[in-house]
């Protein structure tokens, strides 16, 4: 199920580094440097290594940031193009902490959007998040033993794609909801639990 012949992908910081040659500011090329001697070389497969990988990006940000508030372009008089024609289609792609992001909006003649379609981090990742999900549980959950200490540990296979997904699914700082089913060797239910539904 898992390995390069899967055709599953991931669109993640992690993803974006193991493409990469490296950084475009000083301290985030320190540190993109440090996370490949530390981990072996490229690539590195270890989810849980994308928070680092985010760390990195977010470093190049704040370092990018710094750069482009004492750029003399940014604050001249050429601020904004006014369109001189409606659209009618448009298509952005940007690289976010969570993943590729992709916006794809259709408008009418007056400009006003009849159709969205949007592919968000989350949605490129969602085959790999399920495997390590159901990797992580099936190594952490035996006999059907399983306490809160277990399903954060099964938390933590998703968050590694995704640490905001309360925000996405508009839950409250750490009242993200969870239901694990324990399943016996033929598939059929023999628990059930529940945290924050």
């Amino acid at each position: 199920m898992d390995g390069k012949d899967s055709g599953v992908y991931i669109a993640t910081p992690l993803s974006r580094l193991n493409a990469s040659d490296g950084m475009a500011t000083p301290r985030a090329q320190e540190e993109y440097e440090k996370f490949y001697q530390t981990l072996g070389g490229k690539p590195v497969h270890q989810r849980l290594a994308t928070h680092w990988a985010r760390l990195i990006e977010l470093l190049y940000a704040a370092e990018r940031w710094v750069e482009l508030a004492t750029d003399p372009e940014i604050t001249s008089d050429n601020f904004r193009t006014i369109p001189t024609e409606k659209p009618t289609e448009g298509v952005g792609i940007v690289e976010a902490p969570r993943g590729t992001l992709t916006h794809h909006y259709w408008t009418d003649e007056r400009g006003i959007a009849t159709r969205v379609n949007l592919i968000v981090g989350t949605t490129n990742n969602y085959a790999a998040i399920q495997m390590s999900t159901n990797k992580a549980a099936r190594n952490l959950i035996k006999g059907g033993n399983v306490n809160e200490a277990l399903l954060n540990m099964v938390e933590m296979a998703f968050r590694a794609y995704d640490p905001c997904f309360g925000c996405a699914t508009h839950t409250l700082p750490g009242k993200m909801p969870l239901e694990v089913i324990i399943r016996n060797a033929n598939g059929e239910p023999i628990r059930e639990l529940k945290q924050n539904l």
